[in-house]
């Protein structure tokens, strides 16, 4: 069985197979020819560690993404990467556009892919903006598929830099392109204000969402009119949430909340919708599964394989995710029922951090109106069916207080289990990583040496 794993940058779910009023027919279709899990979260909402996350099958204060890549984290073992592993199981393993899970020079070596296609290609002359950036990600990873051996199954990771912020300053999500979109007719997320600047900023993301999908369409087309469609497992995710205030790097759903659908084999298709939680931890062990190969002993995540076949309702009753360092050091874990997710805070900051919110008009105009000085409890309890959009914390509420001590256990029996080192009161920077001071205002200014953080 081939596997196409194509992936995208700061999306979350805001796509039209789960509810969205955004373009995204490349996608719909594929939605409906798959599988669309609707309940399923990152391990952590932040570029690297939910990437490392989903490519190990595990936390990543397990195996060590505890930061960025480009900013000096990295895995403890590179052998754990999925894509190394499948080349030990006799895989040809190719990469396509982006990454991010090492920061080396030669990081689709160290990740194990025998080819990294953008460098098998001349770029054309002259500057490149990210929409033909994109697209060169997708027609390589296209020319990859009509060009495989059939004789050996592939695993082609196809990464694009849709949605992420791009630029300095005010980032936009389009580059020089930017604002594009018509926010006369946008509708923001609940977590926001519904205000014209924000209108006109989540205008210029949906325009990317199109931009992305038309890329993905590209990769589908190749796939479908090959000879390899029948035998080829597509996974279609993203990082985390979107770049907004009060959503990428935080662990509400707005942060850890993500797209992912699948197509292929063994009943991954027909347009089914699973309600169950799921973590991009399961997509690994999901992989060996249909693959028919071993599940590696450092996975922590389960096959999504017995929800597919009916033999059962649900592969767990809780999702864990975690923050430790982004731009800066704010450490954080969640643990998400279908009822309630209990977030507990473990650093001396009672207000946003934010270095962890990238650049942009929306954040300006959340600042502008005193958000830099909205409190924010070091726990917080949200009863998901009252207050989806989670919002008003019931913490405090004795009416929950039941609740609140059975979700402060689960969380610590879970960080017990995995060895997470905050019970020991101290999580260390790897040699060499630098961040923002968690004082800042901006993830673009000057860093400095990450320091070991003490719990509060």
């Amino acid at each position: 069985m081939n596997i196409l794993y194509i992936h995208s940058h700061d999306t979350g779910r805001f796509i039209q197979p789960y509810g969205y009023p955004l373009s995204t027919p490349a996608l719909q279709r594929f939605a409906e020819q798959g599988v669309v899990f609707r309940n399923a979260f990152c391990a952590g909402p932040t570029c690297s560690p939910s990437r490392a996350s989903l490519l190990t099958g595990t936390w990543p204060h397990v195996n060590g993404m505890i930061g960025l890549a480009h900013r000096g984290a990295r895995l403890n073992d590179y052998s754990w990467h999925l894509s190394n592993y499948l080349k030990k199981q006799g895989y040809a393993t190719a990469l396509s556009g982006v990454h991010h899970e090492i920061g080396n020079e030669r990081a689709w070596e160290f990740l194990g892919y025998d080819r990294y296609l953008d460098k098998e290609s001349p770029t054309p002359a002259g500057r490149w903006d990210v929409w033909q950036w994109n697209k060169f990600f997708a027609e390589r990873a296209a020319t990859y598929i009509h060009e495989a051996d059939p004789s050996q199954p592939f695993f082609l990771s196809c990464g694009f830099g849709f949605t992420h912020r791009t630029g300095k300053g005010i980032q936009w999500h389009n580059g020089d392109e930017s604002p594009l979109g018509d926010g006369r007719w946008i509708r923001v997320p609940s977590c926001l204000p519904d205000i014209p600047e924000i209108r006109r900023d989540f205008a210029d993301f949906a325009a990317a969402v199109s931009r992305l999908d038309a890329c993905m369409g590209t990769v589908l087309e190749a796939l479908d009119s090959s000879r390899l469609s029948d035998n080829t497992l597509v996974v279609i995710t993203t990082d985390h949430g979107i770049a907004f205030p009060n959503m990428k790097c935080n662990l509400t759903d707005w942060g850890i909340g993500i797209m992912l659908m699948m197509r292929g084999p063994c009943g991954f298709s027909g347009g089914k919708v699973i309600d169950s939680l799921v973590s991009q931890i399961d997509v690994f062990p999901t992989i060996c599964s249909l693959a028919n190969i071993p599940i590696p002993e450092w996975v922590a995540g389960s096959s999504l394989l017995p929800l597919i076949n009916g033999e059962r309702i649900q592969v767990h009753d809780a999702v864990y995710a975690e923050v430790n360092w982004h731009a800066a050091v704010e450490p954080m874990r969640v643990v998400r029922t279908d009822r309630y997710a209990y977030i507990r805070r473990y650093g001396p900051e009672r207000g946003p951090v934010l270095p962890n919110c990238d650049d942009s008009v929306s954040k300006e105009e959340m600042l502008r109106n005193g958000w830099a000085n909205r409190i924010i409890p070091a726990e917080n309890l949200y009863d998901l069916v009252h207050d989806p959009a989670q919002t008003a914390s019931v913490a405090h509420d004795q009416s929950h207080a039941v609740v609140l001590d059975e979700m402060r256990t689960k969380l610590h029996s879970w960080m017990k289990e995995t060895k997470d080192p905050l019970l020991s009161g101290r999580l260390d920077p790897w040699p060499g990583m630098i961040v923002n001071p968690a004082s800042g205002r901006s993830p673009q200014e000057p860093c400095i040496p990450a320091e070991p953080f003490l719990v509060s």
